[in-house]
C-alpha cells in the first residue's frame, strides 16, 4: 500500500519499524534514517526475513537541504518523525517542499529553551493545506492515545466534557539507581520544567512537583503522581467541547525525585551551556551521555505502564463519568519487539496514525492533533496491534 520513511533511531524508532513490519500490508516498504546509519543498519538486521522491504540512510535531521535529498531520493508516502522535539519543523520544511505527508509523537521546543507548545507547528496550517498534504502532530501515546481516548469519550458518551484528568504511570524496576525511560535530555527537561494546567479557559502556573495525588492504578495499585505540563492539554482544551479543566498527572518514585533534586541542585540539569577545559558543553546534555541509554533499560524492567484519562462530563442533561486506559507490560513489550512499555506505548500509536494515513482514514490537508480525527478506526487498531484498552463508567475520581 505505501512506503515510510522513519527519521530515528532510538528506542521508539525501533517499535515503530517493528510494527511496520508486522503490518506489511500496509507498509510494504520502509527506510530508517538517522545522523548515525550504524544504528540503523543494526535495526534493519534484526527486522530482516518478513515480507516489508528495509532500506536504511543517513541524515541529520538538523538540515532542510539533507532532508529533501533524501525524501525525494526515496519518494515516501509518509515521513514519521520520531527523532528529536527539536527537530519537528526542519522535517515539516522538507516535507512541505517535497509535498510529503507528516507525523510526529512530540512537539516542537526549542533546544535553547525548555518550552515546548504547539504555536510553531500550528503555524504551518495554511501551508500543508495549501501543498496538498497532511500533518498529524502528538501521535504517540500522551501527547496521542490521549486525544483520541478523548475524542472516543465525546464522541460516544457525552455532549459536553467538563473535566479530564490524564494519568501516566509507570511501576517499571529497570534496577538502576537512576535512569530515564526515554530520551533523558528531553524528561529532564519536561520534569524540572514548572506545572500547569487549564481551568476555565487559562493556564495556571505550579512550581515543579508542587502538587502531588496518590492514585490507584489498576493492576498496579497506589501511585504517587505529580502536576506537570503536557503539550496535550493545550490542544484539548480547544478541541474538546465544555472543557472547564484539565490536567495531566505522572507517576514518579521517591528514589527518582531524590536523585533528580541532588541533580538540580548541583546544576547538572541546566541547559545553560558553560565552560569546561576549553570548551563549550551543556551540563544537561552532559547528563544524558553519562546516564543509561534508554533503549538498553528493555531487557532489565520489569512491571506495568498504566496510562488513561479520567473524564467528567454531562449526557442528555446527567451527569457521566468515564475513565479509559491501557495497562503494557515491560517484560511483553521486550519479548515482542526488544523494548521496553515506554518506547512501545510510544511507538505502536505512531504506527498506527500513520496506517490511518495510508489507508485514508485520516487524510485531509492541513496540519491536525489526533483528536480532530474519527477516533473509531484508530481505537479498533489499538486493540489489534498491542495496546488493548479498557473502560470503567465508575472511577475513582482525582481530587
Amino acid at each position: 500500500m505505501g512506503r515510510a520513511l522513519i527519521i530515528g533511531a532510538g528506542g521508539v524508532a525501533s517499535v515503530v519499524a517493528h510494527k511496520c513490519c508486522q503490518n506489511s500490508e500496509v507498509f510494504e516498504e520502509i527506510c530508517i534514517a538517522s545522523r548515525t546509519k550504524s544504528k540503523c543498519d543494526a535495526l534493519k538486521a534484526k527486522l530482516e526475513g518478513g515480507k516489508t522491504k528495509i532500506e536504511t540512510a543517513q541524515v541529520d535531521a538538523d538540515h532542510v537541504e539533507e532532508l529533501v535529498a533524501l525524501i525525494n531520493s526515496y519518494k515516501p508516502d509518509i515521513v514519521i518523525n520520531v527523532a528529536l522535539p527539536y527537530q519537528d519543523l526542519t522535517i515539516m520544511d522538507a516535507c512541505l517542499e517535497t509535498k510529503t505527508h507528516y507525523l510526529d509523537t512530540a512537539n516542537y521546543e526549542p533546544l535553547d529553551t525548555a518550552k515546548f507548545e504547539y504555536s510553531w507547528q500550528w503555524a504551518y496550517r495554511e501551508k500543508f493545506e495549501k501543498a496538498g498534504i497532511t500533518a498529524i502532530l502528538g501521535c504517540g501515546f500522551d501527547p496521542g492515545v490521549t486525544g483520541v481516548f478523548s475524542a472516543y469519550a465525546q464522541k460516544h458518551y457525552f455532549d459536553e466534557i467538563h473535566y479530564i484528568d490524564i494519568l501516566d504511570a509507570n511501576a517499571g524496576d529497570h534496577g538502576y539507581p537512576f535512569a530515564t525511560n526515554f530520551n533523558p535530555e528531553i524528561n529532564i527537561r519536561e520534569v524540572t520544567a514548572k506545572g500547569s494546567y487549564i481551568e476555565n479557559g487559562e493556564w495556571v502556573e505550579t512550581e515543579p512537583m508542587e502538587i502531588k495525588r496518590v492514585y490507584d492504578f489498576p493492576e498496579i495499585g497506589e501511585k504517587d503522581m505529580y502536576l506537570l505540563h503536557h503539550e496535550e492539554l493545550e490542544s484539548l482544551a480547544l478541541n474538546i467541547k465544555g472543557i472547564k479543566r484539565i490536567r495531566f498527572f505522572m507517576t514518579f518514585s521517591e528514589k527518582y525525585l531524590t536523585h533528580l533534586n541532588v541533580l538540580q541542585n548541583v546544576g547538572m540539569t541546566s541547559i545553560e551551556p558553560i565552560m569546561y577545559e576549553g570548551k563549550e558543553i551543556v551540563p544537561l546534555q552532559f547528563l544524558k551521555a553519562v546516564l543509561p541509554d534508554p533503549a538498553s533499560l528493555g531487557p532489565r524492567t520489569k512491571g506495568k505502564t498504566n496510562i488513561g484519562c479520567i473524564y467528567q462530563g454531562v449526557k442528555d442533561g446527567k451527569p457521566v463519568k468515564y475513565y479509559v486506559y491501557n495497562v503494557c507490560d515491560h517484560e511483553s513489550c521486550y519479548k515482542e519487539v526488544g523494548s521496553q512499555a515506554i518506547s512501545y506505548t510510544t511507538g505502536v500509536p505512531a504506527m498506527i496514525g500513520a496506517m490511518m494515513l495510508l489507508k485514508g482514514e485520516w487524510k485531509k490537508p492541513g496540519v491536525y492533533n489526533v483528536e480532530e480525527f474519527n477516533p473509531d478506526p484508530f481505537m479498533d487498531a489499538l486493540n489489534e496491534w498491542g495496546l488493548p484498552w479498557q473502560e470503567s463508567f465508575a472511577p475513582k475520581l482525582v481530587d
